[in-house]
């Protein structure tokens, strides 16, 4: 058995009714193989079970401690049910863009059944383009982003054809009792402090870091007082851990808690356009990213009448998985917090402020102890652990708190070649991730070939139409466009 990280339990315990722990991804397919074979869900079932064997992940079953006296663990059920996990339905004709986006927002506000290993797949017919949908939906609390791209590189190929090779046996783990659960659990119990004593110097000088606990009263205090101490007692220490973080989060209607009920716009950008626009300034891809987002937030909040004066504030996810942890699993992720400039008009100064901030945004970053998600979860014992997650999520929201973030935006590289699923061309990657109370929006970027693939996920109570957020988004990046031929003299031939 392999037990989860306080990072990775915290994936479960922030789940209720109305907020869900699971990330998505959306794939776009011909509807048959290079073969003929068409791609329907027997055809996909095969596909995840020839490679069970490297899907540790669509093996694991949870295992509770009783009385929550510690961390869950994973089981190897060693299976699957195929009916169960891997689903087949169709759109209604005409099987447009957006009743696909519905279709998925639907699927995206169920949770995850915890009695079986935490994964679904939908297989979805009918879209318009004569292809086929599949929707891939893994708990985070098994995967990040960069773990869950690794279970897309397993089931998906670079070629149409893959050699078959025979599947070792697969061991499965028997399911403890209950019994046996709870002394794991009263183990874990006595180890309790001195995890507690090893997470302090590392956790409390940047409490304000953490995503989900900066925005209590008192949080910044506590940091700002853990940093004196530990200036006192490590003169010429790193300056840049011991800076605080003075980012705040004006309101905006997204700072809200939010309901069941989601919607989601997925569409495609130019990745060589984006890459023109960083040449001609002299920036990178992600400021690029980070420059489009910012002028769709800021010019439809601005046509809602809700622009804030102030700038708006995005926690930005980051991998801090070394290679040695590749193929691990769970969750080895941190967060950036920085300004997105919505307070400035001109696109380019918009672009050059956010290259200028993210250089001391990273480095701060590049500072912060890796371990700082996990460590600063060691405060809380696991028999509180989920209700303090939902404490926390009830003052996300709550008004006259400050807010941790306006918006979360991920920038995930991807393959630049054609991908295959089981020989069927894989036409688009949509990344499709949730929502939190206190932050009601969404954007992931993702490449794909030679595009950027955008999912916006919103809460419908809060947005009910975010194709218009996507168009502000592609707006963004014209304008962006336009200033990069007007920088760039047109050459004149001889």
């Amino acid at each position: 058995m392999r037990q989860l990280t306080s990072l990775d339990a915290q994936f479960l315990a922030m789940e209720n009714d109305r907020v869900q722990g699971h990330v998505s991804v959306l794939g776009v397919y011909d509807a048959h193989t290079a073969a003929g074979e068409p791609l329907d869900a027997k055809f996909v079932g095969r596909i995840i079970g020839e490679r069970l064997h490297l899907l540790p992940t669509f093996r694991w079953r949870l295992a509770q401690v009783p009385f929550d006296l510690d961390y869950p663990y994973w089981v190897d059920d060693g299976t699957f049910d195929v009916e169960y996990h891997v689903r087949e339905l169709a759109l209604p004709a005409p099987g447009t863009e957006r009743q696909l986006a519905e279709q998925v927002a639907h699927i995206i506000g169920r949770q995850l059944d915890r009695s079986r290993p935490l994964w679904e797949v939908h297989v979805i017919h009918g879209l318009a383009g004569g292809g086929v949908a599949v929707l891939t939906k893994m708990h985070h609390a098994a995967v990040d982003g960069v773990s869950g791209a690794e279970v897309m590189s397993i089931l998906l190929d670079d070629t149409t054809a893959r050699e078959s090779e025979p599947a070792p046996a697969i061991t499965a783990e028997s399911f403890p009792s209950e019994v046996q659960m709870l002394g794991r659990g009263l183990v874990g119990l006595m180890s309790q402090p001195l995890r507690m004593l090893r997470a302090g110097p590392t956790a409390l000088p940047h409490l304000d870091d953490v995503p989900t606990v900066r925005h209590l009263p008192g949080v910044k205090t506590i940091a700002r007082s853990s940093r004196l101490i530990k200036r006192a007692l490590a003169a010429g220490g790193n300056r840049a851990a011991l800076r605080g973080s003075d980012i705040t989060a004006p309101r905006t209607r997204f700072q809200a808690r939010v309901s069941p009920h989601r919607r989601v716009a997925f569409g495609s950008m130019s990745l060589a356009e984006v890459k023109t626009i960083k040449n001609t300034f002299g920036c990178t891809v992600n400021d690029v990213v980070l420059a489009i987002c910012t002028a769709g937030l800021r010019n439809w909040l601005n046509k809602q009448g809700e622009l804030p004066a102030e700038p708006l504030a995005s926690f930005i996810p980051m991998s801090v998985r070394t290679p040695e942890q590749r193929g691990t699993f769970g969750n080895r992720v941190s967060v950036m917090l920085t300004r997105l400039p919505t307070d400035i008009a001109d696109p380019i100064a918009r672009l050059h402020k956010i290259n200028e901030e993210m250089g001391p945004v990273k480095q701060r970053h590049r500072a912060l102890p890796a371990s700082l998600l996990q460590d600063a979860n060691h405060f809380i014992p696991p028999a509180l652990f989920a209700q303090a997650a939902r404490a926390t999520s009830r003052l996300a929201g709550v008004r006259g708190l400050n807010q941790p973030a306006n918006v979360m935006i991920s920038n995930v590289p991807g393959p630049s070649t054609t991908l295959y699923l089981g020989g069927a061309r894989q036409r688009a990657q949509f990344p499709v991730s949730g929502v939190l109370d206190g932050i009601g929006i969404n954007i992931t970027v993702m490449s794909y070939q030679d595009q950027l693939e955008l999912g916006i996920v919103v809460d419908r109570e809060l947005a009910d139409d975010p194709w218009e957020i996507l168009d502000a988004l592609r707006a963004g990046l014209d304008e962006l466009c336009d200033a990069a031929r007007a920088t760039t003299p047109e050459r004149k031939d001889n």
